[in-house]
């Protein structure tokens, strides 16, 4: 996004959602760039960027529908996913949808490629099919919360048309963390099972992209690039090989172990440092350090005593920075820029959109940002002045050169960093009108495999032959009486309960019930937290909020399995 070569910062304009950046704020923003600058040139990238050619409208929109899973609708081929996926969208999800195939059909017409399906051949004549989880005409639309309820882009479409959605979603900037709904609790992106998220993520990008239709502001992406970054070592190793080689000394470790390395440094020793991560230290130490954490750190033999705070904030921001692809990837990059206008949902729905090692990661970083903030007393960082410092690390990008547009844009980034610090406590959790999609989008996935089950010859006529068999019936799920749950906890002495549930039961009563009864004092078993999971049904799994009411959970997957098990970490 910002390029390495210097260029003159461009001028300040105080607008509503930069009122709080200072002239001394801007002027630490381009202190660090510099820095940036000055510390690249002292070594050499390792990772080096292949070359791609530029692709026309059509390939940038074929790309958008694999990418939001729905590749069948280039291939042709009938696969159940992409159908059950286009049941669930929303009218301005299906919309969005149309307006790209739309324009991948024109493309490839022009080109006289072969014949492509029609658009109305997808969603028929009438939207109705994609419509159910749309709003009335008539429907209130959010004034002054982040509704988890309806899709964004579906509460929009509903605003007077002599009234601007920006002007309606004023949020208390002061506040850590936003109203939100707590019928079904809230599930944090880990809560989910791996297939869901896969899910969430492309419901995401179509939401995205439906969002920013409605708001009638481009979408802009780059196309995804190739990297070709080190195998080994720490630092300009992609994240996925970090992992994949320190999970063979930590199994199923989610944050690379170099990273956690000094986070836990930094807040043991500096979070009460002055300055801390915008006083630079030494640039020998920081070289020499580099070189010794990569030749010591696997065999435990590096000395991190020897290791000053302001040293370990500069290895901490050259790690960030000496990735091969940004922690908030190529692709999404002019997004990022983009949502300044847009606020909360669009970095929302950015969020579910990254790569889990690179949200893990993130989200780790942020977690360490919020501490020093809280530590302003006595470090001198407040919210802006971290904001300003680590925004160059995060969003500067060495292999792409940058456009005089994209720097005068520089400086907003500072401001995605603030919402993200400020408000990470919601935007790391996954909004449940697209959790009620995928239910949806499993549900029609387990319909037509009903349906193909039923028109094989073969099942039907071993269904008969069992019917003829069984002696007597047996008894049924459905005979558990209305709102009763079976819920199991291996790792209790008590391994099962039937417990009634009624409109005021949460999920942490269920949890004290057994604790209570099965002799356990709290919810610690062998040093894991203790939580009851929603599994099978219209859900893969889904570790529940002890706050989620769980009447309503019940009612949305009877056929759930209820288990009582630690959560993932």
């Amino acid at each position: 996004m910002l390029s390495n070569e210097s260029a003159p910062p461009p001028a300040f304009s105080r607008s509503n959602s930069q009122a709080s950046m200072d002239s001394t704020s801007m002027e630490d923003f381009w202190c660090e760039v510099e820095s940036i600058k000055e510390s690249s040139e002292d070594g050499s990238d390792e990772a080096t960027l292949l070359e791609f050619k530029p692709a026309d409208e059509g390939e940038l929109e074929a790309e958008w529908l694999q990418d939001v899973g729905l590749s069948t609708l280039i291939s042709g081929a009938e696969e159940e996913d992409g159908q059950a996926l286009l049941s669930t969208l929303t009218r301005t999800q299906a919309a969005a949808v149309q307006k790209r195939y739309n324009t991948y059909t024109q493309t490839l017409r022009k080109k006289n490629k072969h014949t492509v399906r029609d658009v109305r051949d997808i969603f028929g004549t009438c939207d109705s099919s994609v419509s159910n989880c749309g709003l009335d005409k008539d429907s209130p639309y959010v004034t002054e919360e982040l509704s988890y309820e309806v899709s964004f882009s579906e509460s929009i479409t509903v605003l007077p048309k002599n009234q601007e959605w920006t002007k309606n979603q004023r949020f208390k900037k002061e506040d850590s963390a936003l109203p939100v709904s707590f019928r079904f609790g809230l599930t944090e992106v880990g809560d989910l099972s791996p297939e869901d998220m896969k899910k969430i993520r492309y419901l995401s990008l179509i939401e995205l992209t439906a969002f920013y239709d409605a708001l009638g502001v481009e979408l802009k992406r780059n196309r995804a690039e190739r990297v070709r970054g080190r195998e080994n070592g720490l630092f300009g190793v992609p994240l996925t090989v970090l992992l994949e080689n320190d999970q063979k000394k930590v199994p199923g470790i989610k944050v690379p172990l170099i990273f956690q390395k000094l986070l836990l440094k930094l807040e043991e020793t500096g979070l009460e440092t002055e300055g801390i991560l915008r006083v630079p230290g030494s640039a020998s130490r920081v070289k020499n350090l580099h070189q010794e954490l990569e030749a010591k750190f696997y065999e435990d033999a590096f000395d991190w005593e020897q290791v000053r705070n302001n040293d370990a904030a500069g290895l901490l921001k050259m790690f960030i920075r000496e990735l091969p692809s940004p922690l908030f990837t190529v692709e999404y990059l002019p997004a990022f820029i983009t949502l300044i206008k847009l606020q909360l949902q669009a970095l929302h729905l950015l969020i579910m959109l990254l790569p889990e090692a690179n949200r893990d990661t993130a989200k780790a970083f942020l977690q360490f940002l919020k501490k020093v903030v809280a530590n302003e007393g006595k470090n001198k960082m407040n919210l802006w002045n971290v904001s300003m410092i680590v925004a160059p690390n995060l969003f500067i990008y060495k292999g792409k050169r940058a456009n005089q547009q994209e720097m005068q844009a520089a400086a907003t980034t500072a401001h995605i960093v603030r919402l993200l610090i400020r408000y990470q406590d919601i935007l790391w959790t996954v909004p449940s009108f697209l959790i009620s999609q995928v239910r949806k989008m499993n549900e029609a996935a387990m319909n037509n495999s009903k349906r193909q089950l039923m028109f094989d010859k073969g099942v039907r006529k071993l269904l008969r032959r069992k019917t003829m068999e069984r002696e007597r019936p047996e008894r049924l799920e459905s005979d558990i009486p209305e709102g009763v749950i079976r819920v199991y906890a291996p790792l209790h002495s008590k391994v099962s309960m039937a417990i009634q549930l009624n409109s005021q039961t949460k999920a942490k009563d269920i949890l004290a019930r057994f604790h209570c009864e099965s002799r356990w004092v709290n919810q610690n078993i062998l040093g894991q937290i203790q939580s009851l999971h929603e599994i099978g049904g219209n859900i893969g799994q889904h570790c529940l909020d002890p706050d989620a009411y769980m009447l309503d959970v019940y009612r949305e997957n009877p056929q759930a399995e209820w288990v009582i098990k630690p959560k993932a970490s």
